[in-house]
Parts: C-alpha cells; sequence; structure tokens
C-alpha cells in the first residue's frame, strides 16, 4: 500500500460530491508546475529561493515529506499564482493555499518515486496513476471541513 493509499485510508478515503472541484484544484496544481519555467525543476528553485528549499527536497527524496504551512506556501507560490488557481477553480485563494499544501507535498512525491525530478521537469497526470485519486479524496476531505 503506497503512502498515498495509506493516507487516504487514514482520512476515510471516502467519495466526496465535489468530485470536481478536487479534479480541477489537481489540474490547477499540475499546470501550475509543468507551466514553471523548467517544470518541477522551476518549482524546486522558486521554493528555494523563497527559503523552503529543504521543504520541497523532503518531497522529492524517498523520506518522510515534511509539511508545509499555508501561509509558507502563499508566500513561496506568490499571491498572483494563488488567485489565479482560485479563480480557475472557483474558490477564494485562502482555500486554495490550504488545500495546496495538504495535496502539493503528495503530487510531487508522487511525481518523484525514485527521488529523481523528471529530465523535462513535466509532471505527468496519467504517469501519476492513482495516485490522484487519493489526492482528489484527500481535497475533498479537506474542502468539506473548510466549506
Amino acid at each position: 500500500m503506497s503512502l498515498l493509499d495509506t493516507l487516504g485510508s487514514m482520512l476515510g478515503g471516502g467519495e466526496s460530491p465535489q468530485g470536481g472541484g478536487q479534479a480541477a484544484l489537481i489540474s490547477a496544481a499540475l499546470e501550475f508546475i509543468n507551466n514553471q519555467p523548467g517544470g518541477l525543476n522551476g518549482l524546486i528553485q522558486r521554493f528555494e529561493q523563497n527559503g523552503a528549499g529543504d521543504i520541497i527536497s523532503s518531497w522529492v527524496g524517498t523520506g518522510e515529506n515534511q509539511p508545509i504551512a499555508a501561509d509558507t506556501l502563499h508566500n513561496v507560490l506568490g499571491s498572483e499564482a494563488v488567485s489565479t488557481m482560485a479563480a480557475k477553480i472557483g474558490v477564494e485563494p485562502s482555500m486554495v493555499t490550504g488545500l495546496l499544501s495538504q495535496v502539493l507535498p503528495h503530487v510531487v512525491n508522487a511525481a518523484t518515486p525514485n527521488g529523481e525530478v523528471p529530465a523535462d521537469g513535466k509532471v505527468d497526470a496519467g504517469g501519476l496513476g492513482g495516485a490522484l485519486g487519493t489526492i482528489s479524496q484527500l481535497a475533498g476531505l479537506f474542502g468539506n471541513k473548510n466549506a
């Protein structure tokens, strides 16, 4: 059982009636990563430039993922990026950073299963396989708590 499966089970892993919203959040996160200059490498650089390099390194590495606070994530991504994602999925910016602080570590971790960033830096939604389903469930659970 993967870390994502385990986490999904711990949180109940049930289906959320707001499935489209979670898919939109994950889609927006993947699009954001892939639109960085250098893809995931660019996102890593952005974290490093904003003092959170050790956090994202833990997500890429094979050890335990360090958590990230919503405020820290907002600082790393910037207000413009957060507002853009919020507008795409139709929620408040504060909700986006809260959800992404729970989801993004798992997306990055699933995209780097051997602790290596893909050569082109692109995160392939198809390549994440079943992880996205679990991430969708997590986003739904956190989204329902904040609704």
